[in-house]
């Protein structure tokens, strides 16, 4: 029995050595399986990889094509251009450069008011005349510096002081030497003053959309006057050595009825007014500007048609360019090889649907409050429709204005100033009444998309801070909201 016990229990133990062998056997194939899965998949990822690196670079030889443009410089907004460029200047070019030419015999040039409409060469006249002034100057071994900032992006004079001070460091390869923030405005003057004295032997400030620095406060004496009035005198103060000029650009022709005596007896400048240019001279400019493009690149009736759109827009070369540019671009994206027609009609339809939209960076600060204001109740109200009646967004005003600590209008200067913007074609305005007894108020519609507007707005830094708070300025809405329709 033991003899059988013992035959049986070999048999047994066989059996579970040969099932244990055969589990390992397939754990075996189980793992080899599964790295061969794996090393296939590998291979698959890498070759997946690659096969992206070569999508991408085919993309990017399809996209390597032949450009319609030779020279896309030409048509680039701050490009200075060669003077025979220039087209139906001729007499604001003659008197720029007969009031700069005392700097070339040593003696002080006066200050300038170049004003007109966007677009009508004043950026383009006065470089061009310093950028020879600089080379003759050079050629005689002076130093002629050249101090250009546009005004438009800066909120206060202190900026405006930091921003002389960093261009001057750039031309000059210097340490700005004063930082941003935690100095006084007259120790950055003082920076100023030694980087132009160190450097230059005579300097004209150019300060371009001057009429955009008012500073904080509409109440105070506006930004540009006291810089206009700390620039023009620091040459009869000694704080520069050399010989000064100012030079103010400005769109607005009542500019000098805004600023303070002091600063007008200072600055004192000489006009030169520049016009709207006509449908003849904007064809011009363009073809003073066709070797933008290859030669072969444009058809006979792009020039004439992006002229044409351009003279719509009251003569503004700088639109006819950015056109010029815009159509080029397009069929760039599509690999055409030649601008046509259609290039140019789209690509004014963009900038239509753009344009109000630009329109509301030149607006005022309390435009540009009382827009937003308006804008943030059609945007929140919860209730249908995107009308606002005048008393809530008046009222959503007031809270705006709280909260940037600006000047707040009266409640007529608020409807005033909205208003007006329907002429830009941003609302339309009706009157409406509130029944027997109860008066009259406007309403206000928006045309476009009151969001989008909005955006725009708090792109200003001076405005920026209440973009950061719209929960609240939801829960402003409609509480005015209700209390306006409770009543």
């Amino acid at each position: 029995m033991v003899g059988s016990d013992q035959g049986g229990t070999d048999q047994s133990t066989l059996r579970e050595e040969e099932t244990r062998s055969q589990a390992a056997d397939t754990e075996t194939d189980a793992a080899e399986a599964d790295a061969a899965a794996n090393s296939a998949s590998a291979r698959d990822e890498v070759d997946s990889a690659e096969n992206a690196q070569r999508s991408i670079r085919d993309m990017l030889d399809e996209e390597g094509g032949a450009s319609v443009f030779d020279n896309r410089d030409l048509v680039e907004p701050d490009t200075i251009i060669d003077e025979e460029r220039i087209v139906g200047r001729d007499d604001q070019l003659e008197s720029v450069v007969s009031f700069l030419k005392p700097t070339l015999q040593g003696n002080r040039p006066p200050n300038m008011l170049l004003y007109g409409p966007a677009g009508t060469g004043k950026s383009l006249i006065v470089g061009a005349v310093t950028e020879q002034i600089i080379e003759l100057c050079k050629s005689k071994g002076e130093r002629f510096g050249v101090v250009s900032i546009n005004c438009q992006p800066i909120n206060t004079l202190d900026q405006a002081v930091y921003e002389l001070v960093q261009t001057v460091a750039k031309n000059v390869g210097a340490e700005v030497g004063v930082p941003e923030t935690g100095v006084s405005t007259k120790r950055k003057y003082r920076r100023l003053y030694e980087l132009i004295n160190e450097n230059y032997d005579s300097v004209i400030f150019i300060l371009d959309e001057i009429d955009l620095l008012v500073g904080r406060r509409a109440n105070d004496e506006p930004a540009y006057s006291k810089l206009l009035y700390q620039l023009s005198r620091a040459s009869n103060t000694n704080e520069i050595e050399g010989r000064v000029s100012v030079a103010a650009l400005t769109n607005d022709p009542k500019f000098m009825e805004n600023i303070d005596g002091r600063a007008e007896s200072s600055f004192n400048p000489r006009d030169v007014y520049f016009p709207d240019y006509d449908a003849n001279q904007l064809r011009q400019i363009l073809k003073n500007r066709r070797d933008a493009f290859r030669p072969d690149a444009l058809e006979d009736d792009v020039i004439p048609l992006v002229a044409a759109f351009a003279a719509q827009s009251h003569g503004d070369a700088r639109k006819a360019i950015d056109l010029f540019r815009g159509a080029g671009d397009l069929a760039d994206e599509r690999g055409d090889e030649e601008v046509r027609e259609e290039h140019v009609r789209e690509s004014q339809e963009e900038i239509d649907k753009d344009r109000s939209l630009k329109l509301v960076e030149g607006l005022t600060t309390q435009k540009k409050i009382s827009l937003y204001a308006t804008a943030a109740v059609a945007r929140h109200s919860r209730r249908s429709g995107s009308s606002v009646p005048s008393p809530v967004g008046f009222k959503v005003y007031q809270w705006v204005t709280d909260e940037l600590d600006a000047d707040q209008m009266t409640r007529e200067t608020y409807v005033k100033y909205v208003k007006e913007l329907s002429t830009y074609g941003l609302i339309s305005t009706s009157r409406k009444s509130r029944g027997r007894g109860g008066g009259m108020y406007m309403e206000f519609t928006f045309t476009g998309d009151p969001t989008a507007i909005m955006d725009r707005i708090v792109e200003d830094t001076r405005l920026e801070t209440v973009g950061d708070q719209e929960e609240l300025l939801q829960s402003v809405v409609n509480a005015q909201l209700n209390e306006f329709h409770e009543k």
